[in-house]
């Protein structure tokens, strides 16, 4: 099979990449083995949340003081600007919208009730843009009787430490009460499915209208639009309250969500998404790769001018690490790790941890190396990139969406 560019990981990494090349009339092929950490996401987009454990307010002036080794140094500080309002717009052209710009982050809420700064957020899930001055004084927070991704009592009390008055009611209706029959079937996922009529909804309003008569603004767990925001859009013309969506604890919906949209935008464009399957060797001809074979297609190797890594980091296998050494398991390229295994973690589960900033090693167009020399047509993008720590940092869904973005442009040129 032959492209133009192979992309080898189908998360939001690799979909932003091939979005961009397909936009540009390449032929893209994205080989993706399963499931992405984007559902982990609950509905909101980091472009960079915290230095040295202090939480960024304006990202753009961030950036231009991080280390060169950073992936948006690599990219140039210069870039970023122009490489999050492209980012923000293919996430609208694929159906997500989405509110927040780079120069100023606003607030998102996680499932423990904690404020964390983020670049974007889903339009239907609450965002907070300044701590001081709350876009409601009392707050509703609609408990689902019997769900398990929702720690209700630290939501609760997250929320009356940001200073809002919070009522936490709970409520249940004849089509959640079906599903408790199975305890199992008390998740995101599931609810958001037997809610997707008109009226399972309207159910769900009565008891929001009955239930929330005091509040300014009701929150409701984000159980609402596998595939889009019509269903909130829905829902919401049904209560009479304001209404918001607040993060739940993964399998996530909104991160379902995304993940859906980029797929079908992608395919809508003419690429080739190879779901299910994974890239296990490439060939290389000098300083070249020239091929890489998959599991499903072992006999029928992709061939392409140009190749993106974007398999992620450890948690889906883009690096691996045993007693001895961290590598990248696919074509062997260099990795930028600490050679002594005893230095690459620290005491302390919040502490900072050094694997956490390991990944493949790259010059300065996000070109991979191997034993130290340039693969021309070789590039990686994502969580696979060394010199960051997206948990510490929260910048990992910008690395992702900025770096896919950087690397498009020099596909396209060169």
């Amino acid at each position: 099979m032959r492209m133009d560019t192979v992309i080898m990981g189908g998360g939001l990494s690799g979909l932003s990449c091939g979005i961009a090349l397909a936009k540009r009339g390449k032929r893209v092929a994205i080989v993706a083995s399963g499931q992405s950490t984007m559902l982990f996401n609950g509905g909101s987009m980091e472009l960079l949340g915290h230095i040295d454990g202090k939480a960024v307010s304006n990202p753009l002036e961030a950036i231009a003081t991080l280390p060169q080794d950073h992936p948006y140094s690599k990219i140039g500080a210069d870039r970023i600007a122009s490489l999050a309002e492209r980012a923000k717009l293919l996430l609208t052209d694929s159906g997500i919208n989405m509110e927040g710009n780079a120069a100023a982050n606003h607030w998102r809420i996680t499932p423990m009730g904690v404020a964390k700064p983020a670049w974007l957020t889903l339009n239907d899930h609450l965002r907070i843009d300044d701590l001081h001055h709350l876009p409601a004084k009392r707050l509703a927070l609609m408990c689902i009787r019997g769900f398990f991704d929702e720690p209700n009592s630290m939501l609760a009390q997250g929320l009356r430490d940001l200073g809002f008055e919070v009522d936490a009611i709970e409520f249940t209706t004849d089509d959640i009460t079906a599903l408790r029959r199975s305890p199992s079937e008390m998740r995101s996922t599931s609810l958001s499915k037997r809610m997707m009529s008109n009226a399972a909804m309207q159910r769900m309003a009565d008891q929001i209208n009955q239930l929330a008569t005091d509040a300014d603004l009701v929150l409701l767990p984000s159980v609402l639009g596998q595939n889009d925001d019509s269903d909130f859009q829905t829902l919401q013309a049904m209560t009479h309250k304001p209404l918001r969506l607040v993060a739940t604890l993964p399998p996530a919906v909104a991160g379902m969500r995304m993940m859906k949209q980029l797929r079908h935008y992608f395919k809508m464009l003419g690429g080739t998404y190879l779901m299910g399957d994974s890239a296990v060797s490439g060939t290389f001809d000098g300083n070249r790769l020239t091929s890489v074979s998959t599991a499903k297609l072992a006999d029928m190797p992709l061939k392409a001018d140009h190749f993106v890594l974007a398999t992620g980091s450890f948690i889906s296998r883009g690096l691996v690490a045993d007693y001895e050494r961290v590598y990248e398991p696919v074509l062997g390229v260099d990795v930028d790790a600490d050679s002594d295994p005893d230095r690459w973690t620290r005491f302390g589960i919040l502490e900072p941890q050094a694997y956490s900033r390991f990944g493949v090693a790259t010059d300065g167009e996000l070109r991979c190396l191997k034993q130290g020399q340039v693969i021309e047509n070789l590039h990686a993008i994502g969580s696979v990139l060394s010199g960051h720590d997206a948990v510490k940092m929260g910048d990992g869904t910008g690395v992702s969406m900025l770096t896919a973005l950087a690397v498009n442009d020099h596909i396209i040129k060169g």
